[in-house]
């Protein structure tokens, strides 16, 4: 039996429901849901889960829904006149203590999106992310190793490239990080974030998308590594890692490869 047919609790029975689940009200502006989003991306929460008033859950949002609409609206007003249930992605993925793996991994993949919530002992809801299933590869025996990853483009960016290009990639490509063409560091939707809030004042005083990539923002470096790790071996690497990105020869591996590749019959668990 594969591990895809264990539910997930089977699979993290010691911090199933260990990661409170960050929320939002509705009716904040997205400037806050912003500011929280620098804290909390690429966390162990990765996205904010939106509430109405009873705090029911009624969405999520994350730097995906930031990315598209500033590449819509590059303005002040985006961010001080448009609410979070304007924006929010109302797809968001309810687990309960009977969902497998495998169950899991195909919604996540007709989503996009590495984040769910699950109801907990204290009222709430705990999170369950991309992050969160490298605690099962690393708990997994298997000879499966990076090299044997289906392999895919490594996206880039050039730093003649503005920041509306950069963004542009993302949403053409699909993806939350490129790296920059022929080094080893790379731009986030984090980052991308942080500097709209942190450094830009949320555009209230500078046009931030025309500006280019060399005076405008920081980049994070990828951890580069030249063995042939096992899924076990990286998923380790990668679990202690802040910002997890890994390069391998001509590859990248994100916590989204980790989590596609626990679907393989080539994988005991260690329960």
């Amino acid at each position: 039996m594969t591990i895809t047919n264990k539910t997930i609790k089977e699979l993290l029975p010691l911090s199933f429901s260990s990661t409170p689940a960050v929320s939002i009200r509705k009716e904040n502006e997205v400037w806050v849901a912003t500011s929280m989003l620098i804290h909390y991306l690429e966390s162990f929460t990765d996205s904010l889960v939106v509430t109405e008033e009873n705090e029911k859950p009624i969405g999520v949002i994350g730097g995906r829904e930031i990315i598209e609409n500033i590449f819509k609206n590059s303005s002040s007003n985006f961010f001080d006149n448009t609410t979070v249930e304007q924006i929010t992605d109302k797809d968001l993925v309810i687990l309960s203590d009977k969902t497998t793996l495998g169950e899991l991994l195909t919604t996540w993949k007709n989503t996009r999106r590495a984040f769910s919530i699950i109801p907990n002992d204290l009222g709430g809801y705990s999170a369950i992310s991309g992050r969160k299933l490298l605690e099962i590869g690393a708990n997994c025996i298997t000879d499966l190793t990076i090299s044997e990853f289906p392999r895919k483009k490594v996206e880039t960016f050039e730093k003649k490239d503005t920041i509306k290009n950069i963004i542009k990639l993302m949403l053409e490509k699909n993806t939350r990080k490129l790296l920059l063409k022929g080094t080893d560091y790379f731009i986030s939707d984090r980052l991308l974030i942080q500097s709209i809030a942190q450094d830009y004042d949320f555009f209230r005083n500078v046009k931030f998308l025309e500006r280019k990539f060399e005076e405008s923002l920081r980049l994070e470096e990828a951890k580069k590594i030249s063995k042939d790790l096992n899924l076990s071996e990286i998923s380790k690497i990668m679990y202690t890692m802040m910002h997890p990105y890994v390069i391998y020869q001509d590859q990248v591996i994100t916590p989204w490869d980790i989590c596609m590749m626990l679907q393989s019959d080539r994988i005991e668990f260690l329960g």
